[in-house]
């Protein structure tokens, strides 16, 4: 019997990244593409990033897409370090268009929750059950939370409210690299926002992912909070693995 496969493309604010995925070992099944976001990241320019990368793997199969945004029934209502029309845009209508399959074979997820998706079935949250939080690091901060094992879609915990500034703006991954700051400089932003965050909530498990947290023995020994954070197991590749898993599943359902 084969592997079974999917396929993947994660959307940033930086880079959209993509590739077929080993839905069963919960792993890129093959080297990803990269192709660095539109500037400025419309739809429509996007989109054709996305088309690039299928067409590159030769894919023809259900394609899950993660965004930045909050999404409900396949259309945006945020847009998060993309361009602002993505607000309003149908965009499981849109990538079925350029894609040339049917929309029933395209699913879109918050970017986060796909991460958070991944960590949950084959990564550092695996078997673990009560409140989990996946905050990943990167173009700003994006949040999934689980509970007992089911998400809880479209939570933003990255826009909280801290010292009286969105929490992103302080605390991001671009932000440690854009003001050119050590882990030891860093670190004490992290801090301040997973203890705002946890004025409102009690996690079991706070899991760091994101491309940072390739190096999270450098950073996350330091932070000071209440509640256990660990590294993602899987890494930036768990929004591709998670929304190529979530799209296969729902093929098969």
């Amino acid at each position: 019997m084969g592997t079974a496969r999917g396929f993947g493309v994660d959307i940033g604010g930086s880079g959209i990244k993509g590739c077929p995925v080993d839905i069963d070992g919960g792993a890129l099944a093959e080297e990803r593409m990269r192709i660095p976001t539109p500037q400025p990241s419309t739809p429509d320019a996007v989109a054709d990033a996305v088309a690039e990368i299928t067409e590159k793997f030769a894919w023809t199969g259900p394609v899950g897409v993660t965004l930045p945004c909050v999404v409900k029934d396949g259309v945006a209502h945020t847009a998060a370090n993309v361009d602002k029309s993505w607000i309003g845009t149908d965009a499981q209508g849109l990538f079925a268009e350029r894609l040339g399959i049917d929309r029933a074979d395209v699913l879109v997820l918050n970017d986060a929750d796909a991460a958070g998706i991944a960590e949950m079935r084959a990564g550092a949250g695996y078997g673990h059950d009560g409140l989990v939080v996946v905050l990943t690091f990167g173009t700003g901060i994006g949040s999934a939370t689980f509970v007992d094992g089911k998400l809880v879609p479209n939570t933003e915990f990255g826009h909280i409210e801290v010292d009286g500034h969105d929490a992103e703006t302080q605390a991001a991954a671009s932000v440690k690299d854009g003001l050119d700051l050590s882990y030891e400089e860093w670190a004490p932003r992290v801090s301040r926002y997973v203890q705002a965050l946890e004025q409102f909530l009690w996690p079991d498990l706070i899991i760091a992912g994101g491309g940072v947290s390739r190096k999270g023995s450098r950073w996350i020994p330091l932070l000071d909070t209440r509640t256990p954070v660990v590294a993602a197991g899987l890494k930036n590749d768990a929004g591709i693995v998670g929304v190529a898993t979530a799209a296969a599943s729902r093929e098969n359902t």
